[in-house]
């Protein structure tokens, strides 16, 4: 093609290139300012979807978390007002002993009966306070369920105890038949009564301490299980950032090549613009 003023090719070509250098400065640019490579739907629409899936995941995770802290709560209470009881029980135990001394004076015994029916009372007390966030799973009521993932297919039982005194005197358990569990008005009042009241206490330890390792278990259970949730949440957010973060080292290179290189774009647009001063010289 001629010289011409009316079509300059050298500045359209050159302007082209300028203006592509200052979108990939752009883009580059972005990508510093966000520390992302795909910070949006148009910068690559796939690896979006998939991003943004997985993120929605990791939220529902902490929905899952915040369950599972709850239940760890509520068992982390549970175990506390169990051991208190099953101290109570060792302590009733030995009043109870002491009482079924038939050696021992009506005043001691008195005094044993006192300590022990006060011990005895105190178990209602433990159990009604025995509460996390409403819940209370040591006096007796259906278990509690947890999501553990989430779809809501998968869950962990929290097992409700009964650690709730007999009501009345104490009654024989299913199995082994000849053992008693203590009763809401046991006493020490003589030494026949301490002697019954000695092997309902014994009894009604021993199912304590057996309810208390269960409770541990499920415990245990949701410790683990909440730890597992976190290190699942940390592999989903390593994902996520494999697929969308910018190399920000990568990115500071090519910032500084494509400002140089857009430095030189301007000053070959400059030159192209001035190429037709040259007809100028052809009147003279």
């Amino acid at each position: 093609m001629g010289t011409s003023l009316q079509t300059n090719m050298g500045a359209m070509s050159a302007l082209q290139n300028l203006n592509a250098t200052t979108r990939m400065l752009d883009t580059v640019q972005g990508r510093i300012n966000t520390g992302l490579k795909v910070a949006n739907a148009r910068d690559n629409g796939a690896v979006y979807n998939i991003a943004q899936q997985q993120r929605s995941e990791h939220a529902a995770y902490d929905a899952v978390r915040v369950g599972l802290d709850r239940a760890k709560g509520i068992a982390d209470v549970a175990l506390a007002a169990g051991e208190t009881i099953s101290d109570i029980f060792t302590q009733m135990r030995e009043k109870a002993l002491a009482a079924s001394d038939t050696s021992i004076s009506a005043t001691s015994r008195a005094a044993y009966n006192s300590e022990f029916t006060a011990l005895r009372d105190q178990v209602a007390s433990v159990i009604a306070n025995a509460v996390f966030d409403g819940a209370n799973v040591i006096g007796g009521g259906a278990n509690l369920t947890f999501m553990a993932n989430t779809t809501g297919t998968q869950t962990i039982v929290l097992p409700t105890l009964d650690l709730r005194l007999v009501t009345g005197a104490g009654t024989a358990v299913a199995s082994p038949a000849v053992d008693v569990y203590l009763g809401t008005t046991d006493d020490l009042s003589t030494a026949a009564l301490a002697a019954t009241a000695r092997d309902r206490v014994v009894a009604s330890l021993e199912y304590v301490n057996s309810e208390l390792s269960r409770m541990g278990a499920s415990s245990k259970r949701l410790e683990s299980h909440n730890i597992f949730v976190s290190k699942l949440q940390d592999a989903i957010t390593g994902g996520i950032g494999s697929m969308v973060d910018a190399d920000l080292a990568t990115e500071s290179a090519k910032l500084q090549s494509l400002q140089v290189k857009q430095q030189l774009g301007a000053q070959a647009l400059s030159i192209a613009n001035q190429s037709p001063q040259v007809i100028l010289s052809l009147f003279k």
